[in-house]
């Protein structure tokens, strides 16, 4: 038996069957055998799961000048932070950090909010040329207010999820019991069960509810005094997350880019994550005055960088190889969405160039 496996069995003995959100909180973040926090989860076609960053060096090249812009919509103010949440390795920064222009790079200040030890090493390695322009901080509440964005690359994916079902006329919680199996308990956090009642009662459904991620929302809103918060991950508008069709939910978890569905097998050796709810995400972020700047899938919000990125010359061809992973519609560019709020900032950014109306395509209003 693995230390995190009785470790967990040592919980649920002393307090009864563990919501499933807390399992996975162990599972993925316990600071000694989590599968993040304790350093082996792989990222790359060598490792479990492929991400934008494994593509290359263009993806950070691009968003560099998105980050860019922002600056330069907000007036070119003296301190620009870029503060970046889910960096693994340090990759992504390094790659922004070796794109921005002079003048930008002047007034920017790069921060990374990291809690794994392990991880916070192997950044700095990552960024050892750049260390006069990076902080870390170990948690959203060690930041001091700023102006900029936060920006994310499939974090919110990872977040711990509740997981519930509708059974017999109730919503229950599925909780993990001390034989590392599911079972049906009573709901009994009250924002948990209100949140039930954006989902169909059909018998059996079962779905993730993601109240991490809305308490994260809440974080954001009291550091970022103005500018933007930039989010790319996988899932869907409300409606078609909470949809008829899909009554297994989204749970799903990653070996060596193997796909399973049982989170209770392997425990702290694969990742395990579920798709975000947009719509959600969005609206709380509006309850604490942010408005809508974009939201679109990958492919598009690509595009509009690019139109720009390219303006004065072709993609050699790592570019055009990397261009085509990124935006390709079986691949990356339709999964990703791309989601864009604003507080005291202007919208009109450059990858939501081509983007549909972002209200409309989250629910928020509707068809004229």
């Amino acid at each position: 038996m693995s230390p995190l496996v009785e470790k967990i069995r040592a919980r649920i003995r002393s307090g009864g069957p563990l919501p499933f959100r807390d399992f996975m909180a162990m599972a993925l973040y316990d600071a000694q055998h989590g599968y993040y926090a304790s350093g082996r989860a792989e990222i790359g076609r060598r490792g479990d799961f492929f991400t934008n960053v494994s593509v290359g060096p263009l993806f950070g090249r691009l968003l560099a000048m998105q980050f860019e812009e922002m600056w330069e919509r907000l007036g070119n103010p003296q301190e620009f932070c870029i503060v970046e949440q889910g960096a693994n390795n340090g990759d992504f920064a390094r790659d922004v950090l070796q794109a921005v222009s002079p003048e930008f790079r002047d007034a920017l200040r790069y921060v990374i909010v990291e809690p794994a030890l392990l991880l916070r090493e192997r950044q700095r390695a990552t960024l050892a040329d750049f260390s006069c322009s990076v902080i870390w901080h170990e948690s959203l509440a060690e930041l001091s207010p700023f102006c900029g964005v936060h920006f994310s690359n499939e974090l919110l994916d990872a977040m711990p999820v509740h997981l519930v079902r509708f059974s017999r006329g109730e919503w229950r919680e599925r909780c993990v019991d001390e034989n590392l199996a599911f079972v049906d308990c009573e709901i009994r956090d009250k924002t948990l069960r209100t949140r039930c009642t954006h989902i169909p009662w059909i018998e059996n459904y079962e779905t993730e509810i993601h109240l991490d991620a809305l308490a994260w929302v809440d974080e954001i809103a009291a550091k970022l005094s103005r500018g933007y918060l930039l989010a790319i991950d996988y899932g869907w508008p409300r409606d078609v997350f909470y949809s008829v069709e899909r009554a297994h939910g989204t749970l799903t978890c990653y070996a060596q880019h193997q796909r399973s569905y049982d989170p209770l097998q392997n425990i702290g050796e694969l990742d395990i994550t579920a798709h975000v709810d947009f719509t959600s995400i969005a609206e709380r972020a509006i309850g604490h005055g942010f408005e809508l700047a974009g939201f679109t899938d990958q492919h598009h919000f690509i595009v509009g960088l690019m139109q720009h990125f390219f303006a004065q010359r072709s993609p050699d061809a790592k570019e055009s190889r990397a261009l085509q992973t990124l935006m390709h519609p079986q691949l990356l560019g339709t999964i990703f969405k791309v989601l864009a709020l604003r507080k005291d900032a202007p919208a009109l950014l450059r990858g939501f160039e081509f983007s549909r109306d972002a209200a409309l395509a989250l629910g928020l209003k509707q068809h004229r």
